[in-house]
Order: structure tokens, then C-alpha cells, then sequence
């Protein structure tokens, strides 16, 4: 948490150190994985798309098995990989997260939307709405048309 607070702070220099400091300690996978996700996004920050990529290769992406922070993981390198013009991974990655994130922890789903080519136009709404449209219109084509004939009526 440290070094994401300091990153957003725009100290990226100190959350660089941070995340270097780390190394010195016996730290959970869990916090590991934070951490490299933390310095992907310092990366990227930094313009250094590639770098962001690389720095998120970890063992954990080949793995069949499931970790509580595998959506978070899968979604910090699909986002890299987009950054870095690598779309057609990136989607693949957002994918994996979307199927990874049972919580629902992340927007990848969204994500992945908005990275496929398939549009899907919902035409029965459309034709509902045009519809009423033609109905309301026709209501008040029918209700000039009676003023007309009203108004006809009084000058005769």
C-alpha cells in the first residue's frame, strides 16, 4: 500500500524504493504480486509500456489454478499489454480476467467489450421505440385532421 500511495502522489522515485526495499523481506506471494502490479502501473507511468509487460510475467499467468488475486493480476497485464499496442493480447488477458473475477472486483468484461469487434444491436428495442414513435405520430396526424374538420364546421 505503501508504494501504490506514493505513486499516486506522484513520488515515483520513493514508490520505486519502496518496492526495491521490499525485496529485502520474506513477503506473502499475495503481497508480491501487489507489488509487481503496483511497479507494472509506475512503469506505464513512466512511458515505459514494455517494461510495464515484463515486469508482470510472472509464473502466475501460466498457471491453470485460480489465486484470490489472479482477476487483479490478469487485469493489470491485459491493461499493459493494451498500453503497450499489443490489443489482440490484451484481449485475450481481459478475457482471463473476466472469467477469473467472480467477485466482480474489476471492470474486465467491460473491458473486453469494448475490445471486441461484435456489436450486438438490440433491433427489437429499436422497433419498439419506432413504434410508439409512428403510433404517437399517427395519434397526432389523426387529432389535427379532427380540429381541421372542427374548425371547418364553425366558419360554415
Amino acid at each position: 500500500m505503501l508504494a501504490d500511495s506514493e505513486r499516486a502522489l506522484g513520488r515515483i522515485d520513493r514508490a520505486l524504493g519502496v518496492i526495491a526495499d521490499s525485496r529485502k523481506f520474506t513477503l506473502d506471494r499475495a503481497t508480491e504480486v501487489e507489488l509487481r502490479i503496483v511497479e507494472s502501473g509506475i512503469r506505464r507511468d513512466q512511458g515505459l509500456a514494455e517494461a510495464a509487460v515484463v515486469v508482470l510475467q510472472l509464473p502466475e499467468l501460466k498457471e491453470r489454478r485460480m489465486r484470490p488475486w489472479s482477476a487483479r493480476l490478469f487485469y493489470a497485464y491485459a491493461d499493459a499489454l493494451l498500453d503497450a499496442g499489443r490489443t489482440e493480447q490484451a484481449r485475450e488477458w481481459f478475457a482471463r480476467a473476466a472469467a477469473a473475477d467472480r467477485d466482480e472486483q474489476t471492470d474486465a468484461a467491460e473491458r473486453f467489450d469494448e475490445l471486441d469487434d461484435v456489436v450486438i444491436d438490440d433491433l427489437d428495442d429499436e422497433d419498439d421505440d419506432e413504434g410508439q414513435d409512428g403510433q404517437d405520430g399517427d395519434q397526432e396526424d389523426r387529432d389535427l385532421a379532427d380540429e381541421d374538420e372542427s374548425d371547418d364546421g364553425q366558419d360554415a
